[in-house]
């Protein structure tokens, strides 16, 4: 690893787990996804029962085009709580963005009914 890869990796890595989800946040508002996402990695392995910051890992990854990445997160989530609404909804957009609209498909109904949004009889 260089120098300059080193340094870059401990700028990310710095900090308390507060300040680093702090500064992935502002990351992430500012749409600089990639760096968002490079904080959140660490954060995430550090605390993997919590979803939040794995649910915003998986929304940078999807902003950044990262969508098998997007993907595992978002699997991971749905596995542990099969009725977190966003983690499915973006699951399902995730899936729909590779061209996988069958896969998709469950996943946004299953989305839709979590949130109330049935079809009027």
């Amino acid at each position: 690893m260089t120098y300059e890869a080193t340094q870059e990796s401990a700028y990310y890595a710095h900090g308390t787990p507060a300040e680093r989800w702090e500064r992935a946040r502002l990351f992430f508002e500012a749409r600089d996804y990639t760096a968002a996402a490079r904080v959140l990695v660490g954060l995430v392995e550090e605390v993997p029962e919590q979803t939040g910051p794995r649910l915003l890992l998986a929304r940078a990854y999807y902003h950044s085009a990262q969508l098998r990445r997007a993907e595992s997160e978002l699997r991971t989530i749905v596995d542990r709580d099969p009725v977190e609404h966003y983690a499915r909804l973006m699951l399902g957009r995730t899936l729909e963005r590779q061209g996988r609209h069958e896969e998709a498909g469950p996943h946004l109904r299953i989305a839709s009914a979590l949130a109330g949004d049935f079809p009027q009889a």
